[in-house]
């Protein structure tokens, strides 16, 4: 008996060993979570229990827990590389099953899809259908679009001016946009854009009037009028006055790219009349002509952006997380996956910062929760209990051999 009790306790200083060598052999496995060797103690029982005097026999590995304390993060400065600062375990696909990850060290494959270097699927909510929000009731495949950003016409330039109200009316007339001497100031050009994505030059021109307060503008794209001139006027006190909402709707223009009918409309809201030199305070129109995919940014709430070169950004997904009520409870199945069992409980699954769950940092690697420093203590006293035990054996081999000894 005594044999076995000291050969158990080999057995669980081996087991101890071999989850402290697993331990360091993964220190610098990204989202690698540590295990500890827990132990059971063990007696001989028979129908009616153990007597008062029981003597144990031995040890056994009774469990390797996983230990799931946050790690530290390595910045990367990768947009792809994203670690969970909080709860919560990336959700994966793995040909239609779901496995759970901490390592966020994602790449895309050949057809643009997101996931892990062996091939796993990051899990996603999709946009929704009206660009509102995303659907949490479904996930899906993150796939990076591949095609080129669309154009957008422009609709609107947002324009701010400060006229000076000590000007005077122009000598020459009529007006000619290629003569200066027919107005005052002008813009000297917005950049617009056609439905397929064709710049044009918008310029708006300023004319004082001999009345009071009052200026005259004449709006041009590509050199052609668009619309007749209309007329400003301004309060004493130099607000506009007229038009009232300050929207000056220009008359359509037909691209000659073959473009749709551009119709844009002017908005002077917040200019004014003073006492100064003219100022272009603000000139801001909108649409885009198309682009190409410069970049994938993830923010701390788990949205995957695709910035292109015009601009635009189009939400693809927003990561999805899962915790669970037992998280040692997983089962790893290795490439840095867990998968859930019975004792994990039913993942729980929720866009990052809601709830519980963690917030998302990109351009940074959750790395291995390892402590080294503890490792190796844990592996001396490992390493001695395995000698005690050994030498017990050895101890109970020359009880044995004074026995059979005795004449």
């Amino acid at each position: 008996m005594s044999f076995n009790t000291s050969l158990s306790g080999i057995n669980a200083a081996n087991a101890d060993l071999n989850v402290t060598a697993n331990n360091i052999a993964n220190v610098n496995t990204v989202g690698f979570k540590e295990s500890r060797a827990e132990f059971a103690d063990l007696f001989a029982s028979t129908a009616y229990g153990l007597s008062r005097n029981a003597i144990g026999s031995g040890v056994k590995l009774s469990n390797v827990a996983q230990q799931f304390s946050q790690g530290n993060f390595d910045t990367t400065g990768r947009g792809l590389d994203v670690a969970i600062d909080g709860e919560g375990f990336f959700v994966l696909n793995d040909n239609g099953a779901r496995v759970y990850s901490r390592a966020g060290n994602f790449q895309p494959d050949p057809n643009g899809f997101i996931g892990t270097p062996d091939g796993k699927r990051l899990q996603v909510f999709a946009p929704n259908a009206n660009g509102n929000g995303f659907d949490v009731g479904r996930l899906t495949d993150l796939q990076l679009l591949t095609t080129t950003s669309p154009p957008q016409a422009s609709t609107n330039v947002d324009m701010q001016v400060t006229l000076p109200g000590n000007a005077a009316a122009p000598t020459v007339v009529p007006f000619d946009p290629t003569d200066t001497n027919t107005y005052n100031h002008s813009t000297g050009g917005a950049t617009v854009y056609d439905s397929l994505g064709v710049a044009h030059v918008q310029t708006s021109y300023f004319v004082k009037t001999a009345n009071a307060n009052e200026w005259q503008v004449h709006n041009y794209i590509d050199g052609t009028a668009v619309g007749a001139p209309t007329t400003l006027q301004f309060s004493p006190a130099g607000a506009l006055l007229t038009p009232a909402n300050g929207q000056i709707t220009m008359a359509p223009f037909t691209p000659t790219t073959g473009a749709g009918v551009m119709n844009l409309t002017l908005s002077l809201s917040g200019s004014a009349q003073y006492g100064s030199a003219f100022a272009l305070r603000e000139i801001n129109p909108d649409g885009y002509p198309a682009g190409k995919l410069n970049e994938i940014d993830i923010d701390p709430t788990g949205v995957v952006f695709a910035r292109f070169s015009n601009g635009a950004d189009v939400p693809l997904g927003q990561i999805a997380l899962s915790t669970f009520t037992n998280p040692q409870g997983l089962q790893p199945q290795g490439n840095n996956t867990w998968a859930e069992t019975y004792s994990s409980g039913e993942p729980r699954t929720g866009a990052p910062d809601t709830a519980d769950f963690g917030i998302l940092q990109s351009g940074s690697l959750e790395a291995s929760n390892v402590d080294l420093t503890e490792q190796l203590v844990n592996m001396i006293t490992a390493q001695r209990n395995f000698q005690a035990n050994a030498q017990m054996i050895s101890t109970q081999d020359q009880i044995t051999q004074t026995i059979i000894n005795i004449r």
